[in-house]
């Protein structure tokens, strides 16, 4: 079955009208449930309109809800169920594997196969039998760009936090990065879910601050450890950004003791707290994601912190974020040009 791409032009870009991924499916629901246009969630994937309309109206619940997981499984069903020439025969295996190991992905080896006309299976498919190669002691994984381990990240989940302020309520100076006090926050968790630790940083100078959670993601023990560390820095804490994580559930707490509103980024929209994104892959230069995090001391996280915030940045024209943070604390305003 030859299948055709239908191009939608306008003033301001071409937008395709194809099939949507799974990570494209969780954007969809995450803007739904914010209550988000189909004509935004469309211009926000850069895929035609129809798009969006058709795959709501075809892969919905049989409670009319839309869930992306669910909604992946009923499009790939629907495609094995009706396209033709999708038997995985010793020949597909031959030219799958022989573009395998020239370092083809899936996807280019699929997509090769469908401009040229070729008969292939679908690019999961491949995976699928990239991994069961791996299984029975195969090499097949080694030339793929991740080695499989990006195919083994859980989606993130979203946790309803009762009386949650939205992101979309923070004042807008928050954006501007003008002022010292508006701060992001995360947690970092151990691998195999051994150990956690608290992440924050302030938005205007990035400085960072890192505290061990020795009762993992409990959130009343978070807010503790969080409030007792911010409370001497008070009056610098306008604003708190976070995800929606379960830890953070204590958020009216936290509000009240530091008075300071705890504002949520949108469910799978890690870009809307990019500082404390950034902050965290600084962090794991020295805490490997394969870390058990229960090994650590405060001591040694603090030490980690020292040496984060005492490197220059060349958004502080190459001045630390500590000189920077405290310069602003003991109201030194003299020496704090830098850009913005």
């Amino acid at each position: 079955m030859v299948k055709f791409h239908y191009f939608v032009f306008s003033t301001k870009s071409c937008k395709i009208m194809s099939h949507l991924t799974l990570e494209q499916r969780y954007v969809i629901e995450a803007y739904l449930k914010i209550k988000k246009s189909k004509d935004f969630i469309a211009e926000s994937l850069n895929v035609h309109r129809s798009t969006v309309y058709r795959e709501l109206k075809r892969n919905h619940t049989k409670t009319g809800k839309y869930s992306a997981k669910l909604a992946h499984e009923y499009a790939s069903e629907r495609k094995d169920r009706f396209v033709i020439n999708r038997k995985f025969d010793e020949n597909c295996k031959i030219f799958v594997e022989k573009h395998l190991r020239e370092y083809w992905s899936p996807e280019q080896i699929v997509g090769y196969c469908k401009v040229s006309n070729i008969p292939t299976v679908s690019t999961e498919r491949i995976y699928q039998h990239i991994r069961a190669d791996k299984e029975k002691g195969g090499d097949l994984y080694k030339f793929t760009r991740h080695r499989l381990k990006h195919r083994r990240r859980p989606v993130g989940k979203h946790y309803p936090i009762a009386n949650r302020v939205s992101i979309e309520e923070r004042p807008k100076v928050v954006d501007n990065k003008e002022r010292l006090g508006d701060w992001e926050m995360d947690t970092i968790i151990g691998s195999h879910q051994q150990g956690a630790i608290l992440t924050l940083t302030e938005r205007l100078t990035n400085f960072i601050i890192i505290k061990k959670l020795p009762k993992g993601k409990d959130a009343k023990h978070l807010a503790e450890i969080l409030i007792n560390h911010l409370v001497s820095y008070k009056e610098f804490v306008h604003t708190i950004t976070t995800d929606n994580g379960a830890e953070f559930a204590e958020h009216l707490k936290i509000s009240e003791k530091l008075q300071s509103p705890v504002y949520f980024a949108h469910p799978y929209c890690s870009w809307e707290k990019g500082s404390i994104e950034h902050a965290n892959k600084l962090i794991r230069q020295f805490i490997p994601k394969d870390a058990d995090l229960t090994n650590y001391k405060q001591s040694q996280l603090t030490e980690i912190q020292h040496l984060i915030n005492k490197r220059p940045r060349k958004k502080l024209n190459y001045k630390s974020p500590k000189r920077i943070f405290y310069n602003f604390i003991n109201r030194n305003y003299g020496s704090v040009a830098f850009e913005t």
